[in-house]
């Protein structure tokens, strides 16, 4: 039973019954000669923080926590006396902090929406009550009336959570959608302004890298600059130290860095978040990572570098790809991208991986010279071992990669998008070609 169940005002309290519970708010943190309105409102805060900061092995653990703090806050906002919420403002007041409380749970719970209902047509300018019912709304799956009381909240002047939560509920919406590029573009638009309003609040910046993340998925993993926009953002969320209790910040930082092909910062970061976040699978990142590492690893240091093999590039030099980009070697390539070059190469070794995204392959050049390939935007069957490949304006790279007493090193060359390739010197049948649907972590 909650500490103020049964249904005693605080105005008729005993001296007692009054000294324990400030002794309880102060243990709960809330500060002390506040009105029951005034003391839910601090103990809903409070119990948001414990849903946005503690994350048990043991997800039952955390629920229970939950509803305990839960009952908690509802029981001081049952103490307010029946004569004191009648005005429709402090009314509305009263159905929001009931509706928000309950409303703390992953799943959708009509209770809340009743409320928070109530709440806006008492007052309509309650800018919190609105962004409240969106999110309850939105659990629901009614995405186009969250919308709407988003844009609602929002007609109330400028407003960084407002503008951080449309932006969600924009990627959310693009999925599947029709005019998915468009949804994400306005995503980032408004996670742009809701920076503006605070430049220092660590949200809005991680806000703003999920937006840049789940842009580069949409436009079909080609485009370096979103992904390094993406990580930029979320360096700066962290300089927030309120951010650094969430993991999630970490895992799609992380994420960013993997398909940049940063793995030394990738691992740290998928480290970070399974240390905040048992439950969030951020160790089975590292283990993919590091399983990924050493296939590569094995695969060019294994017995490939044979007489046969060399043979077989011989024919590369007799490969017309009827384009002007002039033909290079890998020894000769600079690091980053490489415009107006061609490199050809021979598959040797498709290597199999868990991930979904790139393909990776052993390759040899016309030098017989090995290196790694990694490809973007085609599906599997799109490239078999045996084949020629004419990689145009290749992004080149030496990889150096050092994890827990491990060292991997290996040139790398990665194709972002299917026009950067040629195969048995013809492009990518439109069937081979595939568009990622990977979404950075994103909660309403």
């Amino acid at each position: 039973m909650s500490r103020e169940a049964g249904g005693a005002a605080a105005s008729s309290a005993s001296a007692p019954e009054r000294q324990r519970q400030q002794e309880e708010d102060a243990n709960q943190g809330v500060p002390a000669g506040r009105t029951p309105l005034e003391r839910t409102a601090d103990a809903a805060e409070e119990l948001y923080r414990l849903r946005d900061t503690f994350f048990p092995r043991n997800p039952a653990e955390k629920a229970a926590a939950l509803r305990a703090r839960a009952d908690d806050a509802l029981a001081v906002l049952d103490s307010l006396p029946p004569e004191e919420r009648k005005t429709p403002q402090r009314r509305a007041v009263y159905e929001f902090l009931r509706g928000k409380i309950l409303d703390v749970f992953p799943d959708y719970h009509k209770e809340a929406e009743d409320h928070l209902s109530k709440a806006v047509k008492l007052n309509p300018s309650l800018v919190d009550a609105w962004l409240c019912l969106g999110n309850c709304i939105w659990k629901k799956g009614d995405l186009a009336s969250a919308m709407n009381c988003f844009s609602l909240a929002l007609s109330k002047g400028a407003d960084k959570k407002i503008l951080c939560h449309l932006s969600m509920l924009e990627r959310s919406m693009a999925q599947g959608s029709e005019d998915q590029a468009q949804l994400v573009e306005e995503s980032i638009k408004h996670a742009k302004e809701a920076v503006m309003l605070d430049i220092r609040d660590g949200n809005s910046w991680y806000n703003l890298g999920n937006a840049y993340l789940t842009s580069f998925f949409v436009g079909g993993s080609w485009d370096h600059m979103k992904l390094h926009h993406s990580v930029k953002a979320y360096q700066n969320a962290e300089k927030d130290e309120t951010m650094k209790s969430n993991p999630d910040l970490y895992y799609n930082c992380a994420t960013a860095d993997k398909y940049l092909e940063n793995y030394e910062r990738a691992l740290r970061g998928f480290e970070a978040a399974s240390l905040k976040d048992p439950g969030l699978g951020a160790d089975t990142e590292v283990q993919k990572i590091m399983s990924l590492l050493d296939k590569l690893d094995s695969a060019m240091m294994g017995q490939l570098r044979s007489k046969r093999s060399a043979s077989s590039v011989s024919s590369l030099s007799e490969v017309n790809i009827k384009s002007s980009h002039k033909r290079a070697t890998i020894g000769i390539l600079s690091e980053g991208l490489n415009n107006a070059v061609a490199v050809l190469g021979k598959v040797v070794l498709f290597i199999r991986h868990d991930n979904v995204a790139p393909m990776y392959y052993l390759t040899c050049d016309l030098d017989q010279s090995y290196f790694i390939l990694s490809v973007y935007g085609l599906r599997n069957e799109a490239i078999k071992e045996g084949d020629r490949v004419a990689l145009l304006e290749p992004y080149y790279r030496i990889l150096d990669i050092s994890w827990k007493e491990q060292r991997y090193q290996f040139k790398s060359v990665r194709v972002d998008f299917p026009e950067q390739i040629l195969i048995n010197e013809k492009a990518p049948p439109p069937h081979h070609v595939v568009r990622a649907s990977i979404h950075a972590h994103n909660k309403p």
